[in-house]
């Protein structure tokens, strides 16, 4: 519960936990995207495209 306290003690806004919870996200999705390039996978839509060329 000490998660939905600011630093002052107060609860956290909506709109920090937003900010928070969409950087979290964003980092998750920078790592899943960089364990993905290192495997050398491409995304599907992206190598379609390239089939269909």
């Amino acid at each position: 519960m000490s998660e939905e306290m600011g630093s002052a003690g107060q609860p956290k806004g909506l709109l920090q936990q937003m900010e928070e919870l969409m950087a979290s996200l964003n980092a998750d999705l920078s790592a899943l995207d960089a364990d993905l390039q290192s495997t050398g996978s491409a995304p599907r839509a992206v190598a379609e495209e390239t089939e269909a060329s």
